[in-house]
């Protein structure tokens, strides 16, 4: 695990230029990779390529510093990432005859590219961000993997191309700062985050999950291309046999994810997903495995008796940190600051001080994110199915005088995310015209308050068209449902908070329900096999229920709650009116002070809950104040 960045110049740099530039690149991105850099750097029919790279090491100690060439020293990679089948593709290079000198899985990569070329990407199953240098045909690719795990960011900017695991590195050697885009902007305040392919920064893009870039180097021109990926079909199953492979898929992912030469432990909330994987890995270990969970000083938060369960059954180590907080706010700058952009899912707070309290004993942690995406676990695909049946019966416009008549009563004051807030939100998000789920995962701001809130100049058109487009917009289906979360809220949202938030530790994490053959299996079974009427994840608790007490699977979790809300009106006031004065207002030019200031009054007088549109708002501050000294001009 590490990051890497990249630098191509139309002109010829001097070596020790290009180094330099490339050493600034890697400086800050130190927290991805502690135990090593690595440098390729060279002049070609006039123009300059670098790579480079900070190394994190988790696989092959002694032999596997980057960069690695092949034999010929035509093609050269460098890589962050894991490839969890790198052992198996490289016993099937090996029986072509083709020579390893290393046991790293970056060696794999270049081998397994100067036999097959890009095809060579859809067989690695992994997280993954890496470039690959290929001389002979001047041209660079620069991929990233299936659910886009791995963070890649590019910039062309006049003659230089740039690209980077970390925004800050691009921002770092670039001669001016972007000015801030227009689309992201709207897509922050509605979504809470900015998925791919944009940035806050005009410009900078994002590279998407499963697409890689091939740049020609000869006429400085490059074009995205999505990773074919090819799947076995499977036939129709029992619930019974589905089950069966269900447990078979997911044991094989928990092991190909637990290949390490460096200590590995889990990451175990008491949740069913955390609980499955480390009772994988747990029966499949010689010895004690390292189980790690939080708990909370305030008890409302407080789930810990769950993760002990489980601990005693599988008979870990088990490492409890008991957290206040505190301990929480006082990261916050630390935390939000590292996105490099704006970025307001709360439960990276928590996710930072368990990496941090984790990193102190392993240097692996495997995790149970992706669970409820593959499996179908998230009370929104309730609201989902729910919208369905509303509509078909609801007329609509009777449906304007129902939540006229309702929504006052389900008013809350006070941050607490019981079920008066979700009756409110799904009545919220009920939609007649197929739009319905891109509403039930925008946490921020309506469209209609995002147009009142900002200044015009900043108002677009609605950004999310691009992703119906994409998607497709009249979504119905769990399926539906589920694909939209692994393009949009998975690379969007919370990978970018598990890679953030670990890396900022040093610490490496690994999600074994994020198996892209694991996900294809899902995606072609019936829906109620995922979902059982009321029952989440059915199919996936079916699989392993036997291996724990009687209905423990079944206990509802409450997830990473964090009260920014009450954090608004106390700790965090002072700064959050200093967001509002209405001279820093008039100077930023971005808001319309007499719109956003009664939702953030209103808030902290406590008149309304209005927890994820201030802090939103706070987030969006907190970033611009760290970034720009003046205004940003429009793009």
């Amino acid at each position: 695990m590490c990051g890497i960045n990249g630098y191509i110049s139309a002109n010829e740099i001097s070596t020790e230029k290009l180094h330099q530039r490339l050493s600034s690149m890697n400086q800050e991105i130190l927290h991805r990779g502690p135990d090593q850099d690595g440098f390729f750097n060279e002049n070609h029919n006039g123009r300059a390529i670098g790579m480079a790279m900070r190394r994190l090491s988790i696989i092959d100690l002694s032999s596997g510093q980057q960069p690695i060439y092949t034999e010929d020293r035509q093609k050269v990679i460098l890589f962050n990432g894991e490839i969890y089948n790198y052992q198996k593709l490289r016993k099937d290079l090996i029986a072509d005859d083709i020579r390893f000198e290393t046991n790293s899985d970056t060696e794999v990569i270049i081998k397994l590219y100067e036999k097959h070329g890009v095809k060579a990407f859809s067989m690695l199953d992994g997280m993954f961000a890496f470039s690959i240098y290929d001389k002979e045909k001047q041209m660079l690719y620069i991929a990233r993997d299936f659910f886009g795990e791995k963070p890649l960011y590019y910039y062309q900017n006049g003659d230089d191309f740039l690209w980077a695991s970390e925004l800050k590195s691009i921002i770092e050697v670039s001669s001016h700062k972007p000015e801030i885009d227009k689309t992201a902007l709207n897509l922050y305040f509605r979504l809470t985050y900015i998925p791919a392919p944009y940035t806050i920064y005009n410009g900078i893009k994002k590279l998407g999950a499963n697409h890689y870039i091939a740049f020609d180097c000869r006429n400085f021109t490059f074009s995205i291309e999505e990773i074919e990926q090819k799947f076995e079909a499977y036939g129709s199953f029992s619930k019974a046999e589905a089950a069966k492979k269900t447990e078979e898929l997911v044991r094989e992912s928990v092991v190909s994810r637990s290949i390490s030469d460096v200590p590995l432990g889990t990451f175990l909330s008491g949740g069913v997903d955390s609980s499955i994987v480390s009772l994988c890995l747990a029966q499949q270990s010689e010895k004690k495995i390292d189980t790690f969970s939080i708990g909370f000083d305030k008890k409302s938060f407080d789930e810990t008796d769950k993760s002990r369960t489980v601990a005693k059954l599988i008979g870990s180590n088990h490492h409890e940190f008991i957290i206040s907080e505190a301990d929480l706010s006082d990261n916050i700058d630390k935390i939000l600051l590292n996105f490099d952009e704006p970025f307001a899912d709360s439960s990276a707070l928590p996710s930072f001080v368990v990496a941090e309290k984790t990193r102190q004993f392993v240097t692996v942690a495997l995790t149970g994110d992706g669970g409820d995406e593959v499996f179908g676990g998230y009370n929104k695909y309730y609201m989902g199915s729910l919208n369905r049946k509303y509509t078909s019966v609801v007329p609509k416009g009777l449906h304007k005088g129902l939540q006229n008549a309702v929504m006052p009563l389900l008013k809350t004051t006070d941050d607490n995310r019981g079920k008066r807030l979700k009756a409110r939100r799904l009545l919220e998000a009920i939609n007649y015209e197929g739009d319905f789920y891109y509403n039930i995962i925008s946490l921020g701001f309506e469209f209609s308050e995002i147009a009142a809130i900002l200044k015009s100049d900043f108002v677009s058109d609605n950004p999310l068209e691009i992703y119906k487009k994409q998607i497709g917009s009249n979504n119905k289906t769990l399926t539906d449902f589920r694909n939209i979360d692994r393009l949009l809220s998975l690379e969007g949202d919370m990978l970018v908070k598990v890679d953030r938030t670990s890396m900022l530790t040093s610490l490496e994490c690994r999600a074994p329900f994020l198996n892209k053959e694991l996900w294809h299996f899902t995606s072609q079974l019936p829906e109620n096999f995922l979902m059982n009427g009321w029952d989440k994840k059915h199919l996936l608790k079916e699989a392993f229920k036997s291996y724990f007490p009687k209905d423990f699977l079944d206990k509802s979790k409450k997830g990473f709650g964090v009260p920014v809300g009450d954090w608004l009106r106390g700790k965090l006031k002072e700064e959050l009116l200093s967001y509002v004065d209405a001279r820093f207002l008039e100077d930023q030019g971005l808001f319309n002070s007499q719109k956003i200031l009664p939702i953030v009054q209103n808030h902290m007088n406590g008149k309304a809950d209005n927890t994820f549109r201030v802090w939103t708002f706070y987030c969006f501050q907190k970033w611009y104040v760290a970034h720009f000294n003046n205004a940003p001009k429009l793009v």
